[in-house]
């Protein structure tokens, strides 16, 4: 990867970053806020009740502020403690809509967020190195990576495409066939949670657009869930397509592969 692309990508990263950043501001705020009006009415009470509230509630945004600088580690190739790796997971995923909102106020657009949250997510991900066997594995994928013009039904049953060539899904089924994990094409976000809860994966593989991505992951949580933008030359959700070597390389950092060099080098010994 050239220099360039790694700068674009960090850049896209501190985006999210940077908006969860300003709702934990946010959140300090109306800590005080709510301490402040609250002093009186627990002083009442106890004398000791507003220093205990305050501390309880410092130690929350102290807590915050550690999975906050956890992330930006994680995103700068920092070690990052194995006991945090799965608490910053679930602080982005809590902080999503907050970042949203600052965006909005800002006029940031929305897929720009989005995108850079799918983004951190991935990171995260890949910063806690998971394995699973491939069957553990579910990948989903909108039906738009579907030739508009295709007469076959491939929604619950991608077994029916016939692998012309003429889009995706051909490619994608064969290497769900070689690789050995779920494979299914959705039409939204209901089938898609249907299809979660049918598997129960631990962990999911997703192509889609940055909004789909987004919400999904959400959904989904706490399962682990690697997002995969697809390629959209003719506009949104049609005939829409995927780098395939960009989603192979997604899939195997999560799935155990077969240790297929030492077999053959093992045949060629008894050979």
């Amino acid at each position: 990867m050239s220099c360039f692309a790694q700068t674009s990508i960090l850049t896209k990263k501190r985006l999210f970053v940077g908006l969860m950043t300003g709702s934990f501001a946010v959140v300090c705020l109306l800590f005080g806020l709510i301490w402040k009006i609250s002093y009186l009415g627990l002083q009442e009470l106890n004398v000791h009740l507003p220093l205990a509230f305050g501390l309880t509630l410092g130690m929350v945004a102290a807590l915050l502020a550690v999975g906050i600088f956890c992330m930006v580690a994680g995103i700068l190739g920092w070690y990052v403690p194995v006991f945090l790796q799965k608490q910053t997971y679930g602080l982005m995923n809590m902080l999503f809509y907050g970042a949203l909102g600052i965006g909005k106020l800002l006029g940031i657009d929305r897929r720009q967020i989005e995108g850079s949250f799918v983004a951190v997510s991935n990171q995260i991900i890949r910063n806690r190195h998971i394995k699973i066997a491939p069957d553990k594995l579910l990948v989903v994928t909108p039906h738009c990576l579907q030739l508009a013009t295709c007469p076959h039904k491939i929604t619950r049953n991608p077994g029916n495409c016939k692998r012309c060539g003429g889009c995706d899904i051909g490619a994608l089924v064969t290497m769900a066939e070689e690789m050995g994990f779920h494979f299914f094409v959705v039409t939204g976000g209901t089938l898609a949670r249907q299809t979660v809860m049918k598997i129960r994966p631990q962990a999911v593989v997703a192509i889609a657009c940055e909004r789909d991505l987004a919400s999904g992951i959400q959904d989904v949580y706490p399962i682990p869930s690697v997002g995969v933008l697809n390629v959209r030359p003719n506009g949104p959700c049609y005939n829409t397509h995927v780098d395939l070597e960009e989603f192979r390389r997604a899939v195997e950092e999560i799935i155990i592969l077969p240790d297929t060099p030492k077999k053959n080098s093992s045949e060629k010994k008894e050979k």
